[in-house]
């Protein structure tokens, strides 16, 4: 079996904030994380070729014969077969781009590209990937379906429990564990996934294609619209349309919720709300960080991106395409800012530099809440990151001198 390495490429700086804490491949679209993917696909056990200060926590592992994958790239069946065929020394390529390689261990050293000498390239037809964070949830929609082919092939749901209400003729999957009373699912627009451990509680209101990952939590009387992933141990309430929340996340209350990106470890507090259209009905920009500036998306629709550990306030307004940092806090009358650095701290105007110390301390409580141990490589990882979004913060925090 050939060792599968997945591959920080090319676009990681595109996909922040959302890769600051994780390699390209850890990124949730659909209901399995890209890495998760490909390891289905190809079996065996997947590892990265990641940033130095991300390789402790995500260690590569090298072996004999290795499959080198970009790690932004999603897998197809044509993708798939072209990989597992692939001849030691030879690559595949979309567009210059190097999307996957057979290399011998001995020609590989930890990295976070994928090495090209020695390598034959091989052309292959256009690619599905994620190259800015409005790519998760574009694709998120398909990539439940493909997603809950792979996880259900040949594999038996547990029963519907009593007092369900369905519509429509298509698949629901519900995995050993699962709680469920008295819900609505409509699957007119594609399968519904209730994972291992959900709970979905009564009166909850769900469309698919929809995901609910395992140990996730659906609040009573919430509404699920279709393109939405509810990622591991994440809570939810409220209205939530065409959104992804990676894991260990909370939107337990009312409020909207469309066209975002959460990623783990945030907080949303009650009655927040995100706007996804503008009132002129003109494509959205967003913050680039390649570009230190918004760029236009090009899109409609643009809600929120949100960065690991970051919270907001109840009754929070965030503005059209809004991209907020890891550690960034916000509460207080008005819309956000449309760009938030990472460890900040913001409150009804008063904008401040957020102490690492403080921020590690609060993250230790939270995630041993649930049951999850910040681990001294952890630890590094926060401080890292403070020092490295340094510049964006004092640009920032200039700005709004008093």
């Amino acid at each position: 079996m050939t060792n599968l390495i997945l591959v920080d490429s090319y676009v990681r700086d595109g996909l922040l904030p959302l890769s600051f804490y994780r390699p390209v491949a850890e990124i949730r679209v659909g209901i399995l994380t890209i890495r998760e993917k490909w390891a289905r696909r190809l079996g065996g056990h997947a590892s990265h070729y990641t940033q130095d200060y991300l390789s402790r926590h995500y260690p590569t592992h090298i072996e004999k014969d290795n499959l080198l994958i970009a790690g932004h790239v999603l897998p197809t069946d044509a993708l798939v077969e072209a990989c597992r065929t692939l001849a030691p020394g030879h690559g595949l390529q979309d567009r210059g781009h190097i999307i996957a390689a057979n290399i011998p261990g001995d020609d590989l050293v930890t990295s976070s590209t994928i090495p090209t000498d020695k390598l034959r390239l091989h052309d292959i037809d256009e690619i599905t990937a994620i190259r800015r964070p409005a790519d998760i949830f574009l694709l998120n929609e398909d990539q439940i379906r493909a997603d809950f082919d792979l996880i259900t092939r040949n594999r038996r749901s547990e029963p519907l429990p009593d007092h369900t209400l369905i519509a429509g003729n298509g698949e629901i999957f519900i995995e050993k564990g699962a709680r469920m009373l008295a819900q609505s699912i409509n699957t007119e627009d594609g399968p519904v996934y209730i994972g291992p451990n959900a709970l979905i509680m009564e009166g909850a209101m769900i469309r698919g294609s929809a995901a609910f990952c395992h140990g996730s939590v659906v609040k009573m009387g919430a509404k699920i619209y279709k393109g939405t992933t509810i990622g591991p141990f994440s809570k939810v309430g409220g209205e939530i349309s065409n959104s992804v929340f990676f894991g260990y996340s909370n939107k337990s209350h009312d409020g909207y919720l469309g066209n975002s990106v959460i990623a783990e470890w945030c907080n949303l507090g009650a009655g927040s709300n995100n706007s996804n259209l503008k009132n002129n009905y003109s494509t959205v920009k967003v913050w680039s960080y390649p570009e230190q500036k918004p760029v236009d998306t090009g899109l409609l629709f643009h809600g929120l991106i949100m960065g690991d550990h970051s919270k907001c306030g109840i009754d929070t307004m965030f503005n059209t395409g809004t991209v907020a940092g890891v550690h960034a806090n916000f509460a207080g009358g008005g819309f956000t800012p449309k760009f938030i650095p990472s460890f900040t701290w913001n409150v009804a105007g008063d904008r401040r530099e957020y102490d690492p110390s403080k921020a590690i301390q609060t993250a230790q409580t939270v995630m041993n809440r649930r049951s999850v141990d910040l681990t001294p490589t952890y630890h590094n990882i926060i401080e890292h990151l403070f020092r490295l979004t340094a510049p964006y913060r004092q640009a920032y925090l200039r700005t709004h001198e008093p």
